[in-house]
C-alpha cells in the first residue's frame, strides 16, 4: 500500500467535496484516513490468509466436527467502500488436523480486512479452511449488516444478509450440510439451549 497516494486522493475527494483545510486540525485529516485504512480497514491485504492458519495433529479417534461460533468481523464493500460488519460461524470436520481455535477468527479477519463482497469473503474462509486443515467437510454461515443499504439508497435499518459456502463432503452429503449448518446456527447441540 501507499500511504502517500492514498494522501493525496483522499485529499483530492474532500476537495471535491468542497471541504477546506487550511489553519485547521482538519489539516491532518488525510493522513489520518490513510492510517486508519492501512493499519484497521484493509489490513488484510498485508496478511496471508492460510499462514494465520496453523494447526495440531487431530487424534485417531476424532471423528466429529468443530464448531466455532461468534466470530465478530468487519470489512468494506467493493462497491460502495461503506463498512458491513457482523458474526461468522465455521463448522468442519477433520481429516489429519484440528486449527487453533484463535487461528478461525484469524482467517475470518484476514479475508474481511479487505475490500469484499460477502458472498466472496465467505466462500475463501471456506477455501483457507479447507485447503489449510485437509478438512473432510466444511462450512462457514457470515451475517452481516452492510452500511451501504442501511444509509444510503434504500435506508433499511437492520437489514441484514446470510451467506452460506461449504466445501468437502459438505457440498456431495445432504446430512452432514445439514447437521453442520444446524450446528453452525446454534439449532443442535448446544447446550445452552
Amino acid at each position: 500500500m501507499d500511504p502517500k497516494r492514498m494522501e493525496q486522493g483522499i485529499r483530492t475527494f474532500l476537495d471535491g467535496i468542497g471541504e477546506g483545510f487550511a489553519g485547521d486540525d482538519r489539516e491532518r485529516t488525510p493522513e489520518r484516513v490513510a492510517r486508519a485504512w492501512i493499519e484497521d480497514l484493509v489490513s488484510g491485504y498485508a496478511v496471508d490468509p492460510a499462514a494465520e492458519l496453523t494447526w495440531t495433529p487431530a487424534p485417531e479417534r476424532f471423528a466429529g466436527p468443530v464448531v466455532v461460533r461468534g466470530i465478530s468481523f468487519a470489512s468494506v464493500c467493493v462497491h460502495h467502500l461503506l463498512p458491513f460488519f457482523g458474526h461468522a460461524a465455521v463448522a468442519y470436520v477433520p481429516g489429519r488436523r484440528l486449527a487453533g481455535l484463535s487461528k478461525v477468527g484469524r482467517v475470518v479477519d484476514a479475508w474481511a480486512r479487505r475490500l469484499q463482497t460477502q458472498e466472496h469473503l465467505t466462500a475463501e474462509v471456506v477455501r483457507t479452511l479447507a485447503e489449510g486443515l485437509e478438512a473432510r467437510a466444511v462450512v462457514a454461515v457470515l451475517e452481516a449488516e452492510h452500511t451501504c443499504m442501511t444509509v444510503r439508497g434504500v435506508r433499511k435499518e437492520h437489514s441484514r444478509m446470510l451467506t452460506v459456502s461449504a466445501a468437502g463432503a459438505a457440498e456431495t452429503d445432504p446430512e452432514l450440510r445439514r447437521e453442520l449448518l444446524e450446528l453452525a446456527s446454534g439449532r443442535r447441540g448446544d447446550p445452552a439451549t
